[in-house]
């Protein structure tokens, strides 16, 4: 169950400070779009410093011990329905799961960016600092 492998999003490896990231595959447009995402995702976000993600690829960055985790060029949010709302935040439409109160998908026109937020992070100061460079790799 695909779900059930994105729950495993942040899981810390004991004692190296490396975070177990499923990475995703991203096809067409979504490639050159998360290509441009990854020079352009902060160093710090809301006070964590970026982190490293194992295995290791251009798609994942999280920041601090995996509490903020992004993956670019995934698959369109099953629960997503062609009629529900996004919530705009920097010009970019965000999906907000609702069986999942920590993620968020920021949907553009190249690519699906999910992203999950946990700890004592602010979704909504998260997702505006990562809607700055998200909106900078549309096709637009």
């Amino acid at each position: 169950m695909r779900a059930a492998a994105v729950l495993l999003v942040l899981l810390t490896l004991a004692g190296c400070g490396t975070v177990q990231v499923d990475p995703p595959t991203p096809q067409g447009e979504a490639v050159a779009a998360c290509d441009k995402l990854a020079g352009l995702l902060p160093e710090t976000l809301d006070g964590d410093e970026r982190g490293t993600s194992t295995p290791e690829s251009p798609y994942v960055a999280v920041w601090g011990e995996g509490t903020i985790a992004l993956r670019c060029g995934v698959g369109r949010p099953a629960r997503m329905a062609p009629t529900d709302q996004l919530q705009e935040i920097g010009g970019v439409g965000w999906f907000a799961d609702p069986e999942r109160p920590t993620l968020f998908t920021a949907v553009t026109d190249t690519a699906y960016v999910e992203v999950t937020v946990g700890g004592e992070h602010v979704p909504a100061e998260v997702l505006a600092d990562l809607s700055k460079p998200i909106a900078r790799t549309s096709a637009r």
